[in-house]
Order: structure tokens, then C-alpha cells, then sequence
């Protein structure tokens, strides 16, 4: 059920990066969606506190507090926000010493408007048959799409990110 296709949703977008900030919210508002952003963990907190969003899209390597930290907080803090992370080091962080929790999908940059709605269709789906079946964020549920393949990158062309 690919029902959020065609939902618009608040993102946050988190990236010390200004041109990728810019670049992931001008594809996210092209697709209609509302999008604030940060470039830092911090920032992000602030505005966090003071609003709530569907999703927030936030690089690993933030300067000071690292994506995983901050999204380890924002877990203890809301439980069902969707977070999806992005890195040009994936390798790194798919190694034994750096576990990556409370994050729903991990995708490598560079990627293509194509797979971010693809990763956001899924977890906005999965998260909707959760809260559907009472499960929560913490339970399993069978039948929701099959999880994109956020771990690899798409070949380079002039839609990727």
C-alpha cells in the first residue's frame, strides 16, 4: 500500500553541508513537502523542541554531535519519529563498532530523488501499519513493502544528490 506517495509531509533536513541542505529541500518541496533545516545536531534539537516534523533526514557526521547521537535523543524523546540517515562513509558505519540505532533507513551518498521517496514511501508505510496494528515502533509487522535497499548508492547522473 503506497498511499503516502502522495502525502505531504514536514520534513527536517540536517546537513552541515549548506548546498546539500538546500539541494535535499528543494527536491523535498518539489514533491510538495514542507521542509525547515539545521546544521547541526543542536540547531536541530532547538527546533525540535518547538515543533514537531514526519521526518527528519539528518547526515551522520554533524559537526560536535554526531547523526547517531542526536537521533539516540530524539528517540528517548519521541519514540515514532521516522529518522533516515545519510553518509558518504557508509562503510564506516556499517562496521561492528559503530552500531547505527534509532534509525529506520540508512542511505549512502550520493542518491536519487528516486531513492529517497522510495525509502521515505517505506517508512512512512511501515509506520502506518504499526500504529494500525497497536505494535508500536518497537514491535514487528509482516506485510509492509519491502525495505528499500538504503545501504548502496545509485549510479552517479545529474538527478543524484
Amino acid at each position: 500500500m503506497n498511499t503516502s506517495a502522495n502525502i505531504k509531509y514536514k520534513i527536517l533536513v540536517v546537513d552541515d553541508d549548506l548546498d546539500v541542505n538546500n539541494t535535499l529541500a528543494l527536491m523535498l518541496e518539489y514533491d510538495g513537502h514542507k521542509v525547515q533545516t539545521a546544521s547541526t545536531g543542536e540547531a536541530a534539537w532547538a527546533m525540535l523542541i518547538k515543533t514537531s516534523f514526519d521526518l527528519i533526514i539528518m547526515e551522520y557526521w554533524l559537526p560536535q554531535m554526531k547523526g547517531d547521537e542526536l537521533a539516540a535523543l530524539i528517540k528517548q524523546q519521541w519514540p515514532d519519529q521516522p529518522i533516515i540517515m545519510v553518509t558518504a562513509n557508509i562503510g564506516e558505519l556499517n562496521a561492528d563498532d559503530h552500531p547505527i540505532t534509532g534509525v529506520d533507513c540508512l542511505l549512502s551518498k550520493s542518491f536519487s530523488l528516486l531513492q529517497l521517496r522510495e525509502a521515505m514511501i517505506w517508512i512512512f508505510d511501515r509506520y502506518a501499519e504499526r500504529r494500525q496494528s497497536g505494535l508500536g515502533t518497537h514491535g514487528v509487522s509482516g506485510g509492509h513493502p519491502e525495505k528499500p535497499d538504503c545501504t548502496r548508492s545509485a549510479p552517479r547522473d545529474s538527478s543524484d544528490l
